[in-house]
């Protein structure tokens, strides 16, 4: 039942006045999917936990034709994307040279300080601050590789110490002048047994001190990340701490990788961090973390966990479906979470967005060889597989043999289209709990009906003067743009005031 016309347009009158007077800062309010998965709420010890993700091969996926789509199935860059589902830090790896003699890319994202500087501007052309990772090396560096950049080759270590200072100043300007909001800075990738050629422990702890100092030297507010791996080997990890500490190494964030088929319990994860939060002070974080929404291949290479290869163990608590992908990352945020003393301050998903050149699911014979000989094209002409044949230059044994596409496809958050999938919306789902019920659009006070007091809830939201909850959040955002904004308000005067009702407010949805 309506009230009657002049009486709402009378109050709808005095509550824009009344809108007038808010805050100039008022901003709007993310309100929460209602979806086919369900996220449990975290009450974060910060609120700025970084919900963060690597997307470092996006640029060669999308030279290689790659197009992201959001939820609806149009076109979007996908920074936005991520954005607009909640993700709020990006991470980038960096490689010093990336390139054969002729200039034929390595593969992985041929990630080289140009790229960086790409990404971190679109990252902070949409709200989200930018995680480096230098790897110093020209191409993977993780626990079993750790080689010096071509040009470091045949350096002393006081060469090395030097080269890596001036590498990391110099990029870090370069990255900010390009418009990147550098947040955090980390000094190798899972450094666990090295560094730049370096495996000697006092050797190592010189080229951390070289490039913390570089850190500061660019901005004494940017965190300081060491990123190690194996929580499950706990008695490794408390002594690199403690290897850290007697070496003086200066430092704020101790990191690790967290794969759950290859990296023990979330207790494992949760004692190697708590134990750097409470012994030494350290912020605590988790720098990788993956997991399928689905077994299957959609671009013609292996991936990493398939039906024959990781895919079982104590550790894989979650189905391999869309919602145990979303229910991996929720987990993996509440161990960070819950380290002591609130030092736990996020994590990064890994190549969240590595989606398929093409999409070779249901193909067959001469079908599935065509379009898997195309993908080998793009993989080798851009860079957008884990690695090209070029890379048999740097890395003989390993990339050089077994070059070819997306080993994590069915990892990440999109379609083999580049539509994203609902499990995106964990990043943004976790800080409210998600919405699985309908709700009446327009009906902010939940009371059965909408009337202006409806408004006037909206508008306290607005001014900041109330919390929503997630159901009074989906009932509010009546024009379905993912935020609670004036112009949801607006939406539902103008329905009260029976001058139309384009976003179909009193309605379920």
């Amino acid at each position: 039942m309506k009230m009657p016309t002049k009486f709402t347009a009378l109050c709808c009158a005095a509550l824009l006045s009344a809108a007038a007077l808010l805050p100039a800062t008022a901003t709007s309010h993310p309100a929460p999917y209602r979806d086919s998965i369900t996220v449990e709420k975290i009450d974060f010890n910060h609120p700025d936990f970084i919900r963060g993700m690597d997307v470092s091969s996006v640029i060669s996926l999308e030279q290689s034709g790659v197009v992201y789509r959001n939820e609806a199935g149009e076109a979007q860059d996908l920074f936005k994307i991520l954005a607009d589902n909640g993700v709020n830090y990006i991470r980038v790896r960096v490689w010093l040279d990336p390139y054969d003699a002729d200039g034929n890319g390595y593969g992985g994202g041929n990630n080289d300080l140009d790229k960086a500087k790409q990404i971190g501007k679109r990252a902070a052309d949409n709200g989200m601050k930018l995680l480096v990772d230098f790897h110093y090396s020209d191409f993977w560096a993780d626990p079993a590789k750790q080689k010096a950049p071509k040009a470091w080759a045949n350096f002393t270590l006081a060469q090395k110490e030097k080269a890596l200072y001036d590498y990391t100043l110099n990029s870090l300007n370069e990255i900010k002048s390009a418009g990147a909001a550098v947040g955090m800075v980390q000094i190798g990738n899972e450094t666990t047994a090295g560094i730049a050629g370096e495996f000697n422990n006092t050797n190592r702890a010189k080229l951390f001190k070289a490039g913390a100092a570089a850190v500061r030297a660019f901005d004494k507010d940017v965190l300081v990340a060491l990123h190690f791996t194996n929580p499950e080997k706990t008695a490794t990890m408390k002594w690199i701490a403690d290897y850290l500490h007697q070496n003086s190494v200066d430092y704020d964030v101790f990191a690790t990788s967290y794969y759950p088929c290859w990296h023990g319990s979330l207790e494992n994860l949760a004692e190697v961090l708590n134990y750097a939060a409470d012994k030494y002070g350290k912020y605590a974080m988790v720098a990788e973390t993956s997991y399928p929404n689905t077994l299957e291949d959609t671009d013609g290479h292996g991936n990493t966990i398939s039906y024959w290869n990781n895919n079982t163990g104590d550790n894989l608590l979650w189905d391999f479906t869309v919602q145990g992908q979303a229910d991996e990352v929720r987990a993996v945020m509440n161990a960070v979470n819950n380290v002591h003393n609130g030092k736990g301050i996020g994590m990064f998903y890994w190549e969240g967005a590595w989606v398929s050149v093409g999409d070779i699911s249901g193909k067959s014979g001469s079908a599935y060889t065509a379009q898997w000989t195309a993908n080998s094209k793009l993989w080798e002409q851009f860079g957008s597989g884990w690695a090209s044949s070029y890379s048999v230059e740097y890395d003989p044994d390993d990339a050089g043999k077994y070059y070819g596409g997306s080993a994590v496809d069915n990892q990440v958050f999109f379609d083999a289209n580049g539509k994203a999938l609902p499990s995106l919306h964990v990043f943004r789902d976790v800080a409210n709990g998600t919405v699985t019920h309908d709700v009446l659009s327009g009906d902010v006070n939940g009371d059965g009906r909408v009337t202006i007091s409806d408004v006037t809830e909206v508008q306290r939201l607005l001014a900041d003067y109330i919390v929503l909850s997630p159901e009074q959040s989906l009932a509010a955002d009546v024009n379905r743009d993912g935020s609670v904004t004036v112009d949801d308000a607006t939406a539902v005067q103008q329905y009260l005031a029976e001058y139309g009702n384009p976003y179909h407010v009193n309605t379920l949805s």
